[in-house]
């Protein structure tokens, strides 16, 4: 079973950065157009960013210029940078497969203090 496990998130000041990481147990990467996601407290999961089976990346308005999406395929991981962070962007981060999700990980938290 295909497992997902995000990771590099913290405690971080109104601008600054992290460098989020998603790796698999498995060839999900390869064959999916993958996704990072986040849930803030009290709200509905959302999609941040999308990257595709052919790299093209993709962003929601709101975090456009500020984050990156990237993926290594040697290393079945999906990468998040974000820069510029904002107390907004305060949530649990989440990957998976845009068309066919698995079962969602664990998440990693990413704090913004104002």
């Amino acid at each position: 079973q295909v497992q997902l496990v995000e990771s590099g998130g913290g405690l971080v000041q109104n601008g600054g950065s992290l460098r989020l990481s998603c790796t698999a147990s498995g060839s999900i990467f390869s064959t999916n157009t993958m996704g990072w996601y986040r849930q803030a407290p009290g709200k509905q999961r959302e999609l941040v960013a999308f990257i595709t089976r052919g790299g093209g990346p993709n962003y929601v308005e709101s975090v456009k210029g500020r984050f990156t999406i990237s993926r290594d395929r040697a290393k079945n991981t999906v990468y998040l940078q974000m820069n510029n962070l904002k107390p907004e962007d305060t949530a649990v981060y989440y990957c998976n497969a845009l068309q066919s999700p698995i079962a969602w990980g664990q998440g990693t938290q990413v704090t913004v203090s104002s």
